[in-house]
């Protein structure tokens, strides 16, 4: 059914990817091999939706990375229909990468703030790919990063740290805590808020300064 009215197999698997994945950036062959397509398939579709404007394309280190666009004017609708939602087509590796993500990492323990940021969307400006706020078991976490390690065929950095201290961070404006507000990342889980309230508070003084 969903196949039937977006077209192809490949354009519905590209879809979940992009929408369940805002901020995230994927270049050709990562594509392929997480929704197992052939790459001509999938380099037509990509094709397809950089025309209509679903997603955007950006050269970085001489490799072509893609990405939602999140200025799209049905963003809201098709992340809606594609952001959470389990579509199953054959031979789908991951039927909602997010939804797997996360659940890999109720293994490592309580997290109150998981996100990514750095390689996953070529922002470096925390300095880390990854930063996980909870009570973790320190060898599930370094067992889960090495797991996604493999899986993304890349080394990556990590931070991790207990509720309070993150948020005594975010108080004093530490250095870290604000290079991660203002990072480019991906939320996976935000228990409290801590990431949205935060911004919000950033905007609205940055409004009033410009007021000023």
């Amino acid at each position: 059914m969903i196949e039937q009215l977006f077209g192809s197999k490949t354009r519905v698997k590209l879809l979940q990817l992009f929408y369940s994945n805002p901020n995230r950036s994927f270049y050709v062959r990562e594509i392929t091999r997480k929704i197992d397509e052939q790459i001509n398939s999938v380099r037509r579709e990509l094709s397809n939706l950089l025309n209509i404007g679903i997603i955007t394309s950006d050269n970085t280190n001489n490799k072509l990375y893609y990405e939602v666009n999140q200025k799209f004017e049905y963003f809201t609708p098709l992340q809606q229909i594609f952001g959470g939602a389990k579509i199953k087509t054959p031979k789908m590796k991951a039927e909602d990468e997010t939804e797997e993500t996360t659940t890999g990492l109720k293994a490592v323990g309580h997290i109150d703030l998981a996100v990514y940021t750095g390689q996953f969307t070529r922002d470096d400006t925390a300095g880390v790919d990854i930063l996980i706020i909870g009570d973790v078991n320190l060898n599930a976490l370094q067992k889960y990063v090495d797991e996604l390690e493999a899986s993304e065929n890349k080394s990556l950095r990590y931070a991790v740290m207990n509720l309070d201290d993150f948020k005594y961070r975010l108080q004093i404006r530490d250095r870290f805590a604000q290079a991660i507000l203002k990072a480019k990342k991906q939320v996976l889980v935000d228990e409290h808020g801590l990431l949205s309230d935060n911004e919000k508070q950033a905007s609205e003084e940055t409004a009033e300064k410009v007021k000023e």
